[in-house]
Parts: C-alpha cells; structure tokens; sequence
C-alpha cells in the first residue's frame, strides 16, 4: 500500500467510519446496491482485490484468489451466472483463513448460508442460494472479456467499507490527502451534532439544517 493508503485506511478502521459517513463524504453516493451483511456487526475496510465468476462457473474465482494478500477485501463479481451462489463455505474459508483477505463482498448470491453464520466469516453478497456455479473450464466470451476491463478497471484497488448498513466503494482517485481530510471533517461534525442533541438538547432542525452551533458563541466550549 502506499503511504496515503495507509493512513485511510488507518483512520476508517480506528473510528470505523461508517458507510453513511463515507458515502456522505463521496457526495452520498458509492453504494454497491443491494449489497448486506450475512453476519450483522463485523465492520472491514481496506483495499478491494477484483475477481469474477462467468457463465454459471466459478473456476477463475478458484483461479484467482490463489493471489489474495493479507488484508484486502476480495470483490467477487458474478458475470451471467443467472442467480446461481458464486462459491460458499470452502472459498471463503480459503480466502479469509488461509490468504488472510478482510472481507469477501459478493456482486452475487453466497451459499452455505449456515456455514457463513456459524464461522462468522466476514461476508457481503446479495443473498443466499443453495443452488451453487460449475467448477469447469469455460471459455471467455468478447463481451464478458471486456465486461471484465471495465469492471477490474472501476473496483480493482479501490477502497471498500463494509458494515451493518452495506458496502461503499471509495474510487481509486479518491484515495487523497483531501479525502482524507474530508473523513477527518465529518467524524468532527458527527461530534459536534451529537453533542448539541444530547448536552445542550437542541432538535435536529437548529443542528443540522440551520447549523446553529456556528453562530452560537457557546460553540467554542463544543
């Protein structure tokens, strides 16, 4: 990682900066739609590693996260898989156990949905589905092969922050000193709005539409 990424990804997860927040900060938008949490309260943020599944088979997934490194969160994508599961409990195991990966987010259906549960395993997805993708050998179409540049050219280094709430994904150039600033602005502001809501019992109006607390000379005690 370089030094920038470091330190993002230093600040989310100390203050595990929440979604909201992030997605706040993007201009209320990132959002991987339809994206939640198998197991509820695991928070993980951290650099997005790209793979895909295609044509109802999960054999580049097997493929690729042999490459996995420690701490990235691994963004399985589902190319014309036609709602089957992406992989289950044996990949996961592998990806979060053995190659140390943060999280696995799932652009498609998980299976072994009690399996996931039982071990708590860090995992996104669309839902569940007994009914799992082929281990074989298919061959890449030109519209999946470039679906692929596209898809690996939008999330692979990107940032991902994952919570109870979904996944938000931080552009690789966002990842910036003045992002970084921007994270730092609106863990303040929290602060601030929770403190004139639950010290000086303000509503929310005067808080966060009217910001009252800039014009209130009290504010330098805040």
């Amino acid at each position: 990682m370089t030094e920038i990424e470091e330190k993002i990804k230093h600040f989310l997860t100390r203050n595990r900066v929440s979604t909201t927040e992030v997605a706040d900060c993007l201009g209320k938008c990132g959002v991987l739609e339809g994206i939640y949490p198998i197991n509820p309260g695991l928070y993980c943020a951290g650099k997005i590693r790209y793979v895909y599944a295609h044509d109802e088979s999960n054999w580049t997934i097997h493929e690729q996260v042999r490459d996995v490194q420690p701490g990235e969160i691994v963004l399985m994508d589902g190319i014309n898989v036609n709602n089957r599961a992406l992989v289950g409990e044996l990949v996961t195991k592998f990806v979060i156990y053995y190659q140390m990966a943060s999280a696995i987010v799932s652009l498609g259906r998980m299976r072994d949905a009690n399996d996931l549960i039982k071990c708590h395993f860090p995992v996104w997805c669309m839902g569940v589905s007994p009914v799992g993708c082929f281990n074989t050998n298919v061959s890449e179409s030109e519209e999946v092969k470039q679906i692929v540049r596209e898809r690996k050219a939008l999330y692979d280094g990107a940032f991902a922050v994952c919570d109870d709430t979904g996944v938000v994904v931080i552009p690789k150039e966002q990842i910036t000193e003045s992002f970084l600033k921007k994270l730092e602005q609106i863990e303040q502001q929290e602060d601030i709005w929770f403190n004139c809501i639950d010290f000086k019992k303000w509503n929310t109006f005067d808080t966060v539409c009217m910001k009252r607390y800039l014009t209130e000379k009290e504010n330098e005690k805040i």
